[in-house]
């Protein structure tokens, strides 16, 4: 199944990933399943009616089926209507791998350019931080989400969203050689480093839902606080971890988008700014590729329920210069 050219009303047949399953009761009373289902070429939400365990089998998050059913718009987005469903088995010769998305970059590359930009800091305790925290989370990082269901939702993309920003922080410092380069640099390295303890993931790799700690707690202070650990670890005494923590609550600009409080030095918010810059530009290509040239996308909830336009000048996939 291509997602990207899938059209209404037709029939379909085919293995696909279930993202994301829930079993839940109509309004008539009998129950359903609401699912996402996936492969690398997108996702699309599913639904099948009238679901008995005993009839169709038992399905969880990151289990690999084949599904039979067809297409149909609803509210402007199109929707899976399953008719039947089953777990893949042996013989059917599918590779899970070849069904889970990723960035297309080689995550263990990504990782160790962070590294070597943070071994290179001339401030010894923003070097000390940043990079015991980066050989702390290696493990997780180079495989790790960026999101549940938004930007940069695939495996490494938490790399590729960080480097994204570094690359683009970078920049941001030839036009602003006033701002304080490093300290810049360190806040985009570890900006969303909290992600790794706000999400669960299904044996995918994929997220599959958020943890008690990001629920209760979220990636922005979980991230401050792995940041005042490290350093008291290390016995860092300067300001350094309190303006870097202070960047990781504030990047998300407003309270109102989940930031503890506004940006309150230059470089706070720059990050704050870039961040949104790197999630808006990959949203804005995976809606626009997923439509034709000269075809308008369904509203985005994650883009202030904008539709967008697909003007077909340019491929509009997301592939950012960060190598």
């Amino acid at each position: 199944m291509n997602f990207d050219s899938i059209t209404p009303n037709g029939s379909v047949d085919a293995y696909v990933l279930l993202k994301t399953v829930e079993k839940k009761t109509s309004a008539k009373g009998g129950f359903y399943l609401d699912a996402t289902i996936s492969n690398k070429t997108g996702e699309m939400n599913a639904k099948l009616w009238d679901y008995s365990e005993a009839i169709h089998g038992s399905f969880e998050s990151g289990n690999l089926v084949k599904v039979r059913g067809t297409v149909s718009e609803y509210r402007g987005v199109n929707q899976f209507r399953i008719e039947r469903i089953r777990h893949v088995v042996p013989e059917d010769n599918v590779n899970i791998n070849d069904f889970i998305p990723s960035m297309g970059f080689s995550e263990e590359d990504m990782w160790q350019a962070l590294y070597n930009i943070a071994n290179a800091f001339s401030d010894p305790d923003l070097k000390a931080i940043v990079t015991t925290i980066l050989c702390e989370k290696k493990e997780q990082m180079l495989y790790w989400p960026a999101a549940f269901k938004m930007h940069h939702a695939a495996r490494g993309g938490l790399l590729c969203h960080t480097l994204s920003i570094v690359r683009l922080a970078e920049a941001v410092c030839k036009i602003y050689p006033f701002a304080d380069k490093e300290l810049l640099l360190a806040g985009a390295i570890l900006h969303d480093i909290g992600k790794i303890e706000e999400f669960e993931l299904n044996s995918t790799g994929l997220v599959s839902g958020y943890s008690p700690k990001g629920n209760l707690v979220g990636h922005l202070v979980g991230g401050a606080v792995t940041v005042e650990k490290t350093a008291e670890k290390l016995g860092i005494t300067s300001e350094v971890p309190m303006l870097l923590a202070h960047m990781l609550i504030s990047h998300h600009g407003n309270p109102e988008f989940g930031a503890a409080v506004l940006p309150q030095f230059l470089e706070a918010e720059l990050l704050s700014q870039l961040d949104v810059m790197d999630a808006t530009v990959f949203e804005i290509c995976e809606a626009t590729e997923a439509v034709k040239s000269g075809e308008t996308t369904g509203r985005i909830f994650g883009l202030d329920n904008r539709k967008l336009y697909n003007h077909g000048r340019t491929s509009n996939k997301y592939e950012p210069k960060i190598f």
